[in-house]
């Protein structure tokens, strides 16, 4: 197999209202891979516009993104950040692969069924194909790792089975241009920590989400202070002192969540959560975890304000990253182009 060089991609939709889950689920990992790997870091607006989106809002929210990312502590000069419609060969490389990608996979996507609803007739051809274009937006990089949660495997899955029948397909024109016995890599997942699932605050069975009607069911990246401590202090709980063991988290999903929040804010375990804080009551735990989470998101908040507030800055940031990525995405789709049999000029 081809030898490729060690590169991970990631993206985050701009659908306004990033909270708790998208930090500690994908942006604290991101921050921790640019230690060991190049990385590049993606605003993926088009995959946005699969389902209605208000031009304005969409506008706000994609530099709300960018935003995220560097007062998380992504360097922009370091690694590249930018967002997905300003490097067209994403839409070009997703073309293709729509042409290899096979009918029974797209329909096996179960996050297709979860998000159309009973009323697939209706929704839109994006949200169907977009999983072909999440695989173009990691292989026009050639990029060999993925941050992903659990809810985003298959469709790494399908990435890769992308990769492995386009390899397989153009086998010998690969060789003959080149590239080996593949031209694509076949990216693996990179899945860590011990809260890559952030629960709602009002229901530990519920995955926190920004469309939740209840702005108490979740910690925004830009709350203060006040509000942070007032949404713990407010979060569900159970009548019982918190256990000594991690089984004793099995049935109480609201205390699951609190100690996995607690665990990942402080990079330690649950069970060593539970070692300081097993047999106490939920409001000397929570006292704690305000404290924590004030100390942990309050500097991300003011630092996503105040680069909010200098759209100049940001868009500087998108148009740099953008070139940069180009340049990679371009080489790709020249060789995916020559591979292909297209006569370019």
């Amino acid at each position: 197999m081809a030898d490729f060089k060690q590169l991970v991609f990631s993206g985050v939709q701009p659908t306004g209202n990033l909270h708790l889950g998208n930090y500690l689920g994908a942006i604290v990992k991101f921050v921790e891979l640019q230690k060991s790997h190049d990385c590049i870091y993606c605003v993926v607006d088009l995959h946005a516009i699969t389902v209605p989106q208000d031009p304005r809002q969409l506008t706000s929210s994609i530099r709300e993104v960018t935003a995220a990312f560097i007062a998380c502590g992504i360097d922009p000069k370091a690694h590249i950040i930018f967002n997905q419609s300003q490097v067209p060969e994403h839409a070009e490389l997703a073309w293709v692969f729509n042409c290899v990608a096979r009918l029974g996979w797209l329909n096996r996507m179960t996050q297709f069924k979860e998000k159309a609803g009973k009323d697939r007739e209706n929704a839109s051809v994006g949200l169907y194909a977009y999983p072909a274009l999440m695989a173009a937006d990691i292989l026009v990089y050639r990029a060999t790792h993925v941050p992903v949660g659990e809810d985003q495997k298959q469709h790494l899955e399908l990435s890769r089975d992308i990769a492995q029948k386009f390899n397989n397909d153009f086998s010998e024109w690969i060789a003959r241009t080149g590239f080996g016995d593949a031209f694509f890599p076949l990216p693996e997942p990179l899945i860590q920590g011990p809260a890559t699932r952030v629960m709602s605050l009002r229901d530990g069975t519920k995955k926190m989400s920004k469309s939740d009607p209840s702005d108490y069911s979740r910690i925004n990246l830009t709350d203060d202070a006040d509000a942070i401590a007032k949404k713990v202090r407010k979060a569900k709980t159970d009548p019982e002192p918190l256990p000594s063991e991690e089984v004793g988290l099995k049935p109480r999903p609201e205390a699951d969540n609190l100690v996995g929040i607690y665990a990942a804010l402080s990079g330690s375990s649950k069970s060593a959560v539970l070692r300081d804080f097993g047999g106490a009551q939920f409001s000397t735990f929570k006292s704690a975890l305000v404290d924590l989470s004030v100390t942990r998101l309050g500097p991300i908040g003011a630092e996503m304000k105040k680069l909010t507030g200098d759209p100049v800055y940001i868009d500087s940031v998108l148009a740099d990253g953008s070139e940069r990525a180009g340049q990679i995405a371009r080489k790709t789709m020249d060789a995916v182009k020559d591979i292909l049999g297209f006569i370019r000029h």
